[in-house]
């Protein structure tokens, strides 16, 4: 999914110096944010005082959203460096395409997972023919330094291992969790999951103490550690705990996201990841060149996003050492 934003800021993300290392409760409240078509999403990472959660350095909620005789999603070609992209639908139906040819129709609680690594390009929409109601989170993973130039991916997985406790499913997106391990290929310790709590549950989940944890909100009424949290909110966690009180109202839906903390300073700059100016620089010039880093996205009906401008200063790595 792309940052449709025509002035992206500059995000300095990374480093030590804002994880917490002790348990907290953090509301991080959302901004709404335009992405094409009929989709208004609610951008929850990067935000004002958090950036990252581990190596989770983007949050877009959406929906849900009654998109019966309208596009949906349609989120024309668009570039990526330095990062893998989570697909994660609790309603409806997103095609991807990409500069790979791959083609793939994601439906709720399968993974989507590209890694764009030295570069790619693809799209996103919703089908021609498709579900009136539209819901998910689109997740964005920081790729470490070692394998950010790695070549770049496409994976779709219909099915994931599920850990189940009374009243509770967990479904593990990317990494591991209570022992179950997703197939989708993670670069740094991390941890996915869809979480779908019945109505009147009460569960403690298992934490590492060395990851940062925060919780995002799907559906439903829930307390997380004790906070009540509406649809559409992220409750950052921190670090140190070893589970996590869960207790549901109503059915819910809960996305965890954690992870070991992201030592590496980046800048992310509209839909890239790197380490410097002349990262965001090279790649912006690229794609609005010929186009041959990122190939070019075959089957979608409109042209590419172009790339906003540079800010007029230079981009720094600014991300806090701990």
């Amino acid at each position: 999914m792309s940052n449709l934003d025509p002035r992206p800021s500059e995000r300095p993300l990374g480093g030590r110096g804002d994880v917490a290392h002790a348990p907290v409760r953090e509301l991080l409240k959302p901004r709404e944010v335009p992405l094409g078509g009929s989709t208004v999403v609610r951008r929850l990472l990067p935000t004002l005082g958090r950036r990252m959660v581990g190596a989770w350095c983007f949050v877009d909620n959406y929906g849900p959203d009654d998109i019966a005789g309208e596009p949906g999603m349609q989120v024309p070609p668009h570039p990526h460096i330095g990062l893998q992209t989570v697909s994660w639908l609790h309603g409806g139906e997103v095609l991807h395409r990409d500069s790979l040819g791959s083609l793939a129709t994601i439906r709720p609680r399968e993974l989507g997972l590209m890694t764009s690594g030295r570069a790619i390009s693809h799209s996103e929409e919703s089908p021609r023919e498709h579900p009136a109601i539209l819901h998910g989170a689109q997740l964005w993973v920081a790729l470490p330094d070692a394998h950010r130039r790695t070549a770049p991916a496409f994976e779709h997985h219909p099915d994931l291992p599920v850990v189940q406790a009374p009243g509770l499913t967990a479904t593990v997106i990317l990494g591991d969790l209570d022992g179950a391990v997703s197939p989708g290929t993670a670069y740094t310790p991390i941890v996915g999951a869809d979480l779908a709590l019945r109505d009147g549950a009460e569960a403690r989940l298992p934490l590492r103490p060395e990851y940062e944890y925060a919780v995002l909100t799907m559906s439903g009424r829930t307390e997380v550690d004790g906070v009540p949290l509406d649809p559409g909110s992220m409750l950052y966690l921190g670090r140190g705990r070893r589970e996590l009180p869960l207790r549901a109202s109503a059915d819910s839906g809960l996305v965890l996201l954690g992870g070991e903390p992201f030592e590496e300073e980046l800048v992310m700059w509209w839909n890239f990841v790197g380490r410097t100016h002349e990262d965001i620089a090279a790649a912006r010039a690229d794609w609005m060149g010929d186009g041959g880093r990122f190939g070019t996205v075959r089957g979608y009906d409109g042209a590419p996003i172009p790339a906003p401008a540079l800010p007029p200063t230079r981009l720094k790595p600014r991300g806090r050492r701990g």
